[in-house]
Parts: structure tokens; sequence; C-alpha cells
């Protein structure tokens, strides 16, 4: 907060301005109004991604590759991950997320205007007036060094005040201040798809098949090559000889 910066104007012919001394009382008006400056806005952006999600424990690995951790997340928070919004019950490990915070300063000041009118009573020059207010009663007043007051359109100081002289008196009283606020903005993006391969290299997709079953083996259709009637013309030729002594035995036996 910025110290209080105060100023004083003078109203119409025999205006006091004062700084109260005393509290206000019923012939004391006041009124509050405040004004606002431009404001300025500042954000902050934050990027991890997420690696661990425990109930409402989320643990974050940041961009400098430390681990934030973050607990109790509350069930309200929500993040905009690819277009939809998502709790901490959705986020999945390998999710980018990114929080935004925007704080915005506002710079205000707070200005009280109090009137009081009264007839002066005493005057202590050049510090101080006692004026007697509209009820009755009498409230002392300081007077700023320096003040002049104008009265019956000649220009004057506390010297120039006399006893019976209406006086209206208004105090301004300007209260620099700053306001500010701080939005919180959470998107993210899924984790990234596998990488394709080159554009430049073919594509294999294996694909298990069973293995054929086996043909039956069909009979040879004709004797190998190598084969001959030699063999039966000797076989033939061993049955004749054979008949043949078998049939001169016989003869001879008869």
């Amino acid at each position: 907060m910025n110290s209080v910066k105060k100023t004083w104007l003078v109203l119409a012919a025999g205006v006091l301005c004062i700084a109260f001394a005393a509290s206000m009382c019923a012939q004391v008006k006041t009124e509050t109004t405040t004004t606002s400056g431009p404001a300025t806005h500042e954000a902050t952006v934050e990027r991890g991604v997420v690696v661990l999600v425990n109930g409402n424990d989320l643990v974050v690995k940041a961009e400098d590759g430390t681990l934030r951790h973050f607990p109790n997340v509350p069930e309200s928070a929500r993040a905009m991950v690819d277009g939809k919004l998502l709790g901490i019950h959705d986020l999945k490990p390998g999710m980018t997320l990114e929080r935004t915070i925007t704080v915005t300063t506002t710079p205000k000041t707070i200005t009280t205007v109090q009137t009081v009118t009264g007839k002066v009573w005493h005057v202590n020059p050049p510090t101080s007036v006692i004026l007697q207010m509209e009820d009755g009663t009498n409230q002392q007043f300081k007077i700023p060094k320096g003040q002049k007051f104008m009265v019956d359109g000649q220009e004057t100081d506390a010297w120039g005040l006399k006893k019976g002289m209406k006086v209206s008196a208004t105090k301004i009283v300007e209260v620099p201040e700053v306001q500010m606020s701080r939005q919180q903005k959470v998107t993210g993006t899924m984790p990234p798809p596998p990488p394709a391969p080159p554009a430049d290299q073919p594509i294999l997709i294996a694909v298990a098949t069973p293995p054929p079953a086996a043909a039956p083996e069909a009979a040879p259709a004709e004797l190998p090559k190598t084969g001959s009637l030699l063999p039966l013309i000797g076989l033939l030729g061993t049955i004749s000889f054979l008949s043949s002594l078998g049939l001169g035995v016989i003869r001879k036996s008869f």
C-alpha cells in the first residue's frame, strides 16, 4: 500500500482548507468514490509431462527435469486436453500439461471528500481555528502552513480570519491502492503416437499361417529308367533249364 496522499482544496469565498483534528459531527458530509487506472497483465506458462496419477495426487515432470508433486488436486479442477475437459482421474501418464497463470494488476484510487460548515469562534493564527458548528457545538481544526483564504473577494491568510466569519471547509483524501487478481488455466495434449517408418522404406507385415498338409505319394506310372528286361529273360531261361533236367530224369527211370 502506498503512502496516503492528501490534497486540500479551497471552495468559494472564505473557504478554509484544514485537516480535521476532532471527530466528525452532524455537519460533516462524506462522499467516497473509486477510480481505476489501466490494468496490466502478466502471464506465466509452466509445462510438464504426467508421470503418475494416484487418487488425487499428481506427479508431473517439468521442462527442467524436476519432479513436481501436486497433492490433493480438487475434484473440480479441469484440464482442456485435445478439446475435452478432463478431471484428475482422467489424466494418464505421458500426457503433456500446460498451466498458464495470469496475474492482473489494477491500480485504484479511493477518494474521500469531507465537507464541514461553521462560523469562526476563535482563531489562533497561523496554526488553528475553532469553528462553531450548525448544532451549536465548537470544533477545533488545524490550518495547513501557507494556506490562503478568499474573504469578500480579498485574499488573506489565517491572520485575516475574524470571529463570526462563516467558513466552509473541504478535505479531499486520495488513497492509492493496487488490486490483484489471479487466474489459472490448464491445457494439455495426449501422448504422441508411435513414430511412422521412413517413407522410402517398404513395409512388410508378417502373417502367421498354418503349414500346408502333406499330399500322399502317388505310385510311379512307369519303371525307373534304370530298369530292363534282362533279369526277366534270365529268370525264364533258368526255369526252362530246370524243366529240361526234370524231364530227362523221368525218361531214364522208365
